[in-house]
């Protein structure tokens, strides 16, 4: 049983189960409210659920890729509430959990603001339902796309608004499973974030 958390697009989080499924979800397409929500979304779906921390086996979250404020807040959280649990942070990449059950070939296109977009091509699904992914993430002007796809034409596409944190944990309960690999912990960003530290301190004159 799973706290699954993503905030790589609005915010989503999900409390699921490998047999029983999605217990509780709460999400918001909001892409600027995530710090102010996600606390709550996680008490209302541990309430709403009726499962207490001590049973729940980890947190899953969505690595991205997506913008770098946004982003930090879901992993964050994540990372804190599974100390806090003394549980396991279960890291996914959030455009495999959109392809998570697609068969047919699929391109996943999210926002990533400043009039660009990340991608994600996948194959369609492994013998055991889990998504092929083909090429990415990656980012692009959304007019470079066709461009910089390979195989662009066999595609179908999908533009997602959200990530739906049932779907981060549900994936991460079958990579368990059928023992994948889960994705690395550094998060994909794919860009340096808006405000980096200055190298050193100013001169004041």
């Amino acid at each position: 049983m799973l706290l699954a958390i993503d905030t790589s697009a609005g915010t989503s989080v999900a409390v699921v189960d490998r047999d029983a499924g999605v217990l509780a979800e709460r999400s918001s397409p909001d892409t600027r409210g995530h710090a102010e929500v996600v606390g709550r979304f996680i008490r209302e779906c541990l309430d709403s659920s009726g499962v207490a921390v001590t049973a729940l086996s980890g947190v899953a979250v969505g690595m991205g890729p997506g913008p770098f404020t946004g982003l930090r807040v879901g992993i964050a959280a994540a990372r804190a509430f599974a100390f806090g649990a003394g549980k396991p942070v279960v890291p996914v990449v959030s455009h495999d959990a959109i392809a998570f059950g697609l068969v047919e070939p699929t391109l996943i296109v999210t926002d990533a603001r400043r009039r660009e977009i990340y991608w994600s091509a996948y194959a369609g699904s492994d013998e055991v339902g889990l998504p092929i992914r083909a090429h990415g993430p990656a980012l692009c002007k959304p007019a470079d796309l066709a461009d910089v796809v390979p195989g662009f034409a066999g595609y179908s596409r999908l533009d997602a608004v959200t990530v739906s944190a049932a779907s981060v944990g549900l994936l991460a309960e079958s990579l368990y499973l059928h023992k994948r690999p889960f994705a690395g912990d550094e998060a994909l960003y794919l860009r340096s974030p808006d405000v980096t530290m200055s190298a050193g301190p100013k001169r004041v004159s």
